[in-house]
Order: C-alpha cells, then sequence, then structure tokens
C-alpha cells in the first residue's frame, strides 16, 4: 500500500464531506466498524470527534490503530482507505472540534451540548484508493 502523501486528486475527495466508516480493534482482537464524520486538516492528519462515554475511546487508548475508509457521496464505487493510529486524543470542553465537523456535514452547530466529547486525530501510515474518482483527472 502506498504511503502518504496522498495524491492531489484524493486530498480533493477527503475535503468533502463524505460518507466514511471507521475500524477499531477492541481489546480481544474482535474488530468493530461505525459511521463517523470526519475533516482533513491542513497538516495531513483527520479529525474525529466521540461521545466522552463511548467504548471505542477504550479500544483507541488500548490500540490505537484504525483504518477510516471514505466513500464518495455520488458514486460510492469511489472510495479510500486510510490505515493509521491515532496520535492524539484531546477533551473538547467547548465542543469547538464536534461543531467543526457538524457545520462541515449539516450546516449547523452540533445540537447535543450536554455530554463530553472527544476529539482525536488520525495520523496516516498507508491508503488505498479505487473507483474511477480514486484516479487522476486528465
Amino acid at each position: 500500500m502506498p504511503r502518504p502523501p496522498l495524491p492531489p486528486h484524493l486530498l480533493e475527495l477527503l475535503r468533502a464531506p463524505n460518507p466514511a466508516v471507521l475500524a477499531t480493534l477492541r481489546p480481544d482482537g474482535q474488530p468493530v466498524s461505525v459511521a463517523t464524520w470526519y475533516l482533513l486538516e491542513d497538516d495531513g492528519r483527520i479529525l474525529l470527534n466521540m461521545d466522552a462515554g463511548r467504548r471505542r475511546l477504550g479500544y483507541l487508548r488500548q490500540d490505537p490503530r484504525v483504518s477510516l475508509t471514505v466513500l464518495a457521496r455520488d458514486d460510492w464505487n469511489t472510495h479510500v482507505s486510510l490505515q493509521g493510529e491515532i496520535v492524539d486524543l484531546t477533551d473538547d470542553p467547548e465542543l469547538v472540534d464536534i461543531d467543526r465537523l457538524a457545520v462541515r456535514y449539516v450546516g449547523k452547530p452540533y445540537a447535543a451540548r450536554e455530554r463530553g466529547r472527544i476529539s482525536g486525530w488520525i495520523d496516516v501510515n498507508f491508503w488505498h484508493a479505487w473507483g474511477p474518482g480514486a484516479r487522476p483527472k486528465p
């Protein structure tokens, strides 16, 4: 699998608010996947944000390896899968990061404001892309 940096056409795909699925590993090695919002940061890392009560946070603290698959919203045959590690888990007490994600996906700040949130960043180690939109434009 190729290593970063990702080519410009894949960065363009990742800059759009596309559907995504995050896979983590339970302590017994069982993979767990969930739909998620993501944001490609300027430094190439991927921002995620999770409810502070989610079990996956414990999984990530024990084993930070993840896979994130992003599907082009108009053509699910086009996708990019990013393998890497969560390199930082940080409280989001003012809900700044979840609001960034919510505005990106639904156009307004995150509605559920009563529970704690945790931000995490994926440092991408490898990637794989598939489909017509995953190829360079002529």
